[in-house]
């Protein structure tokens, strides 16, 4: 007979719970459950305990939970600090319980208490954090280039703008990618920052311990003032068909350039290897311009296109006051939080020099849950799609279309990193 929910402790792990919480976390995601040294010391490196959450019961942990900082980049470039979830499993002989909502209240609870303007997290599965206030925010999308189909001219020997393109070490990528990747994720609503262990584990200084590492190739864009402004990463098969004609495949793990000419030097680059005759782009924004850098664009096909970034907003009015807006108008919004602080009814003030947002009296314009108002934070989703869903009620005739006006991006939000 399972113990009763009461009887199981959720509390933040100490240092000797590591082993035991990573058998967990091994368990929740289909892992051989064993656990080496290795594991424990690579796991015990980066974290940290009072942000990492258990559920034991009888001493054993059959739930894992885990939380860390993390900056988000704003509609217009100002930075937010995250609470930033991931490691989230519960045992299958555990399953509703109630473990991740208690894991997740604990979390939260704390995150509003540091100050945190919004959670973040990528959701393995998609009906599970609705019921805690989570939007999904962003989408990503993957590509698949037929190289011959797209055509490029074959005797492209580099950009044409004078640039250059260079292979470099993992070293070089160390050193230069940080301050390229800051350009770039600044610029980018949706974005999040990318820390020191971030750019190891990338380039191999770092070995994760289930993880088999094959050295990828790094390229480095340069203008034609010799200044870094691009850096692709990516990987090749070796795959040969009949009458010895290569078939290789070139696989992006991550690309960022600081503006289109060098992103489009870059993606000519990878088409332009001999022997590749397919590039697949890893994940990218669901509006990326890689299918009209080709003369061909029919020969970049989605192969994959899913939400990705979930934000649960946690401060209304410093959420609504980071971030920038195209048009000029008031609004006031009625959140529904039941499990969460982000409840009540705002009046927004926004217009292109600024905005501000405070608790009002005044009539809703708009009434929606805070997890729809996560998906219209970063500018992706539609009002007026929500409100024909019923998931947005419109209070007063054209609202919907005025928070449209106001809340959406000519270009769409994007994360480039799961976590």
């Amino acid at each position: 007979m399972s113990r009763p929910a009461s009887h199981i402790d959720v509390r933040p792990i100490s240092e000797a719970d590591i082993p035991d919480w990573t058998r967990a976390l091994n368990t929740g995601f289909l892992r051989t459950p064993d656990v080496s040294e290795a594991e424990v010391a690579d796991r015990a490196s980066y974290v940290v305990p009072a942000r990492t959450l258990g559920a034991f019961d009888a001493g054993r942990c059959v739930a894992t939970f885990r939380s860390f900082a993390q900056e988000l980049t704003a509609v217009g470039g100002a930075v937010v600090p995250a609470d930033a979830i991931s490691n989230v499993t519960v045992s299958p002989t555990h399953r509703r319980r109630g473990l991740l909502t208690r894991m997740m209240a604990h979390d939260l609870a704390a995150a509003k208490e540091r100050g945190d303007v919004v959670a973040t997290l990528i959701a393995a599965e998609y009906p599970i954090y609705g019921r805690y206030g989570f939007g999904p925010a962003t989408s990503s999308a993957q590509w698949t280039v037929d190289v011959p189909r797209a055509g490029l001219d074959p005797r492209w020997s580099g950009p044409e703008d004078g640039g250059r393109v260079d292979l470099v070490d993992g070293a070089d990528v160390r050193k230069l990618g940080p301050e390229l990747f800051e350009r770039v994720r600044r610029a980018q609503p949706g974005a999040v920052n990318r820390d020191e262990r971030w750019w190891q584990v990338a380039t191999g200084a770092v070995r994760q311990v289930r993880d088999t590492w094959t050295e990828p190739f790094h390229a480095v864009h340069r203008g034609p003032g010799g200044e870094v402004e691009g850096m692709v990463s990516y990987r090749a098969d070796d795959r040969w068909g009949d009458g010895k004609q290569p078939l290789n495949t070139a696989t992006v793990d991550w690309l960022a350039a600081a503006n289109p000419a060098s992103e489009r030097a870059l993606w000519h680059y990878l088409c332009s290897i001999d022997w590749i005759t397919t590039v697949r782009s890893g994940y990218r924004a669901p509006d990326d311009l890689l299918p009209l850098y080709l003369p061909d664009p029919r020969a970049a096909r989605v192969t994959t296109l899913a939400d990705w970034l979930w934000v649960r907003v946690l401060d209304v009015v410093r959420a609504l006051e980071a971030r920038t807006y195209e048009g000029e108008g008031e609004l006031v919004l009625e959140v529904a939080d039941a499990s969460g602080p982000a409840g009540g009814r705002y009046l927004l003030r926004a217009a292109p020099e600024g905005a501000s947002c405070a608790p009002t009296a005044a009539s809703a314009d708009l009434t929606l849950d805070v997890a729809d108002l996560g998906r219209l934070w970063l500018g992706d989703e539609s009002v007026a799609r929500l409100a024909a869903l019923g998931r947005v009620r419109e209070e007063r005739a054209g609202a919907a279309r005025l928070a449209d006006a106001l809340l959406r991006t000519s270009r769409r939000p994007w994360c480039p990193d799961g976590f």
